[in-house]
Order: C-alpha cells, then structure tokens, then sequence
C-alpha cells in the first residue's frame, strides 16, 4: 500500500480529516495518486462508519473513473446547495445550528454576500467543539454570531427564526444522522414551531438502506470526553443520532428542496447507478 493512502487512512481515523466532504475529496486524491485503484476501495470503504458520502464517492470512481470529472461537479454542487439554502435567509433573522458543516456554513456566508443582514447562534457540541469552528468561521466572513454550550440550548433557539444543520446520514426512510445532539434540538425546535433544514449533498443517502441495511453510528473512545475519569464511572461516547424525518421542514442539496420522502425519490432518479 502506497504512502499517501495509508496517511489519508490515518488521518481520517483520527479525525484530522473530518467533515464528509473533506474526506471524500480526500479520497479522490487517494485514488488519483495510487496505482492500486482496488486497494483504494478496499482501504478507505469502511475507514469509518457513517460515512455514506466518502463509499458513494468510492462507488462512483470504481464505476466511471474520472476523477478530476468529479471533482468538477462537487464543486459545482456545493454551489448549487449554499444558493437554494441562502435563499430561507431573510433580513432580520437568527439561524440556530449545531456543530459544523460546510454546507451550511457556505450557505450563510453566501446569504450575507447578498446583502442580507441576520444573526447567528450556535451550540459549541462537545467534546470536540465543532461549533467553535463554526463560529469562528462565520466570524471571519462578518456575520453576527453567539456560540452557546450544548446545555443552554433553549436559549440559542429561544428567539431563532431557521434550524439549519448538516447532515451524515439520510436512509430510505427520511432519518437522517447527524451530530449527537441533533435529534433532541430538531425536537425542541419543531415545538417552538421553528423550521427546520438539513443543508447536504444528496450524496449522504445510504442506498444500502433500501435493502434493509441499518447503518452503524459510531461510538468513540471515553477517554475523548474526560481522559483520566474514576474507574467505576462509564462515559456514553456516542458521535451521531437519527433524527426523525417527521421533524425535518425540508432537505436542501444540489438537487433542490424536497421533504425527507421525496428526496430519496429524487435522489433514486437522478443517479440511478448510485441504487
């Protein structure tokens, strides 16, 4: 096995490549610079659970090739995802979400280059405080943010117009997996009568899930949320929760805006070779 897959492998286990995206495009590399395209696939396919996006990217240079082809379109993708998400922004609002995603964060900063002044709350999401990246992100591109701790979650949504999060996981039912945390927000919001999105790529979409594969939701070390705890005390690690589909307003990709239903449809007629 070459060098640089086995640093690519190693960084994505250790999450110092991390973000879906990331990782695929991480992948295509891999793939363009090993000779051994089958040691690829074989290496990277179940690196880390929950990663749909990172096997559906393997799917589709093991099928066509063309990397630098696909690299053309998940940029093109991206653009079409934070164009139809920035257009739920209006002037005056306050967007809450959780933890960070690149889809997300492209959409708001494509929303304030339009001109549109809103606000932004976000939970820092322990134990790794992806939120932080967030903020700090949206900080740099001049947009209005307030970073909460993951229990003052009331307090970000209290006066919150959108719900907007990422997403790791959509199955054939319209669940989707996303940071821990997720599901018990999207739940909160929707009392409050607070919409809310799932900003991704349709390529999230696990089409194993149509024949019935339930996809495995990662558990990491406890040592990630106290290193050194008393012997008797057990830390539940969990990464990712489902979030129920009747809870989701809409899901926004690069195909457009669809309820959880109707995006697996649309998701099954625009890339058949994907199912």
């Amino acid at each position: 096995m070459g060098k640089f897959l086995e640093k690519i492998y190693k960084d994505i286990k250790s999450l110092k490549i991390q973000g879906s995206q990331a990782i695929g495009e991480a992948a295509i590399q891999a793939w363009i610079k090993e000779k051994d395209k089958k040691q690829v696939i074989k290496k990277l396919w179940n690196v880390r659970p929950t990663e749909p996006f990172l096997r559906n990217v393997l799917r589709y240079l093991q099928n066509f090739g063309e990397p630098e082809k696909l690299i053309k379109k998940l940029e093109a993708d991206k653009e079409k995802i934070s164009e139809f998400a920035s257009k739920k922004i209006k002037s005056g609002m306050i967007v809450y979400t959780h933890c960070h995603s690149s889809s997300v964060t492209r959409s708001l900063i494509k929303a304030k280059k339009k001109g549109k002044k809103f606000e932004v709350h976000v939970t820092e999401t322990r134990p790794f405080f992806q939120g932080r990246i967030t903020a700090k992100e949206l900080a740099q591109n001049g947009i209005k943010v307030t970073l909460f701790v993951d229990s003052a979650i009331r307090l970000a949504l209290e006066k919150a117009d959108l719900m907007f999060i990422g997403a790791d996981v959509i199955t054939s039912e319209g669940f989707v997996i996303n940071k821990i945390g997720s599901g018990a927000f999207a739940e909160l919001a929707n009392k409050r009568g607070i919409p809310v999105y799932v900003i991704t790529h349709s390529w999230k979409f696990e089409p194993e899930s149509l024949r019935g594969f339930e996809e495995e939701i990662e558990r990491r070390s406890e040592k990630e949320v106290w290193a050194k705890k008393p012997k008797k005390v057990k830390i539940c690690n969990w990464v990712f929760e489902k979030v129920d589909a009747n809870l989701i307003t809409g899901i926004i990709s690069e195909l457009g805006v669809f309820r959880p239903e109707v995006f697996v449809e649309e998701v099954k007629k625009a890339y058949e070779w994907l199912v």
